[in-house]
């Protein structure tokens, strides 16, 4: 799920401020302490081959961010894809994957536990 800001309601809009804003953008609850996380990835990055061995070979986290430039391809372990393009905000449900298709600056807001289980899982696999 991705949208623009361009694309979102106003839900105020008066001389100095515009609040605009997606409902249902992904579901947070059940969750604890998030996370804000600001990646740097090069282009080539694949990040599938670190996830082996977790639930579905995949990323459990979900994640919400905003995409600052750069190009990235999210694959969900349903086949789909979806490309978050810059300037655009984003939701990443658990269970993907992501390769970097042009080096890529990304925000992101994660359940910090279940994102952390994912990196040390990563660390191990890199073998540290």
């Amino acid at each position: 799920m991705k949208i623009r800001k361009e694309d979102m309601a106003a839900s105020i809009d008066v001389p100095g401020a515009v609040a605009r804003q997606r409902q249902d953008f992904g579901e947070a609850s059940g969750y604890g302490t998030i996370a804000g996380e600001y990646f740097s990835l090069g282009a080539g990055t694949d990040i599938a081959p670190l996830l082996a061995g977790l639930p579905g070979d995949s990323c459990h986290a979900p994640h919400w961010g905003y995409m600052l430039e750069g190009q990235v391809t999210v694959t969900y372990v349903d086949g789909t894809e979806e490309s978050p393009e810059e300037g655009e905000l984003f939701y990443w449900p658990p269970g993907h994957s992501v390769r970097v298709g042009r080096d890529a600056e990304v925000i992101l807001f994660s359940p910090a536990k279940e994102h952390n289980d994912v990196i040390d899982h990563m660390k191990t696999q890199m073998g540290g």
